[in-house]
């Protein structure tokens, strides 16, 4: 679906808010349609929660740690558009641990990563489609049978036929209130409900700490992740880097603590979950406050077609980095559907 082109009689202008894989999915499909796309960035670069941090000699990936591709048009998608050498499979051995504290090795099935760290696909995505970095869209006003964008400091962004959201539930519930479009944001009313925190802590070893799995799914207070990050194809440097992340009830019960603070208590539990007796030499803490839907409707995306206005997103799709691109993909077929 994704490699074909639509005659179109009518060129529409979209604004796309949020660089994320589904903003960045929609504005390459849509462009291949015909249409004329703005991506809006509040951030100074693509990603979402295809996140990572630069580090000494290395990069570390606090957010989405990897991703499946059961749908069969999402790898040629990503081999086309972010080319075939951003993203490799991940060859780790992957173990969930059950409520007794025995290990069991996860179902067998391809995972994958960005190469040399997640953001290098939304980076490479993001050469096909205009995208306008450090700019948060604060309001959507009607004009005519379209819609003006202003800035939240009140820069004109112009004039769109149509508004495609791809934040988080609650910044789209907030957008949607902020324009005078109350009976839209009630509906996200459920979906904000669901959306978990999740506090991120990366931390460098001199050695490996853990020699069993390269990715852990713990049954512990605190955690809830850990993984080698050092263990994912195209990341190099001295020792290991290793990724946790806590809990969402964990999350929630500190998400105003310092970020040193809860990247000791998180490395605690780490030795705790781990044996390991020893320490980080480096450690950095993110806090996600939106990091996933708990649940709940899963449309896979809402399309509000009198208003001209979409939201596409993983939340609307089960959740995955893969339900981005489902969602996306989705949204914009409805779109087409239209006429």
């Amino acid at each position: 679906m994704f490699n074909q082109t639509t005659d179109v009689t009518v060129i529409r202008r979209v604004a796309i808010v949020g660089s994320g894989l589904a903003g960045l999915t929609a504005a390459i499909l849509l462009q291949s349609h015909g249409h004329d796309v703005t991506v809006f960035e509040k951030s100074r670069g693509p990603g979402g929660r295809l996140a990572a941090k630069r580090v000494n000699g290395s990069s570390v990936d606090i957010g989405a740690q990897y991703f499946t591709a059961r749908n069969p048009d999402f790898l040629p998608f990503l081999a086309r558009y972010a080319g075939p050498d951003s993203f490799a499979k991940w060859h780790g051995r992957f173990g969930f641990q059950a409520p007794t504290g025995d290990w069991w090795a996860f179902p067998e099935e391809p995972r994958y990563v960005g190469q040399p760290r997640m953001t290098a696909i939304t980076r490479a995505l993001s050469v096909h489609v205009p995208v306008e970095a450090e700019t948060r869209v604060g309001k959507l006003a009607r004009r005519g049978d379209g819609w003006s964008l202003e800035a939240s400091g009140g820069r004109d962004l112009g004039e769109f036929h149509q508004v495609i959201i791809t934040a988080p539930p609650a910044q789209a519930r907030a957008l949607l209130a902020d324009s005078g479009l109350g009976f839209l944001a009630e509906q996200l009313n459920d979906a904000v409900s669901r959306v978990l925190p999740c506090w991120a802590v990366a931390a460098h070893f001199p050695e490996c700490p853990w020699p069993d799995h390269e990715g852990m799914r713990c049954q512990h207070p605190a955690l809830d992740w850990v993984a080698n990050n050092s263990s994912k194809p195209g990341r190099n440097g001295q020792g290991q880097w290793w990724v946790m992340h806590a809990s969402s009830a964990w999350s929630q019960q500190h998400l105003d603590t310092a970020p040193d603070r809860v990247a000791g208590k998180l490395v605690d539990a780490f030795r705790e979950l781990t044996g390991y007796p020893g320490m980080p030499d480096e450690m950095l803490s993110h806090r996600w406050l939106y990091a996933r839907s708990d649940g709940g409707g899963q449309p896979g995306h809402l399309w509000f077609e009198e208003n001209g206005i979409g939201l596409a997103g993983d939340w609307l799709s089960g959740g995955r980095v893969e339900g981005a691109f489902n969602s996306a993909t989705g949204l914009v077929q409805a779109m087409a559907s239209q006429g």
